[in-house]
């Protein structure tokens, strides 16, 4: 998850809150234990993206 994280906070670090949010949730439907969850879960990071950048860095390191 590491990997995901860090790829997704390398947009969030340049302003990119909706690849951000974009990257996070295709490489959570990329492992066989969360890719059933991705629907949800993009939800809740596009319920993020309006709040600005912190909101989106918490949903993002939110994940274990």
């Amino acid at each position: 998850m590491i990997w995901c994280k860090m790829r997704a906070l390398e947009y969030v670090d340049r302003g990119d809150c909706q690849n951000a949010v974009a990257s996070m949730c295709s490489d959570i439907s990329k492992h066989e234990k969360t890719s059933d969850k991705t629907g949800m879960l993009s939800m809740m990071g596009m319920m993020e993206i309006d709040k600005g950048a912190s909101a989106v860095r918490r949903w993002i390191n939110g994940f274990n």
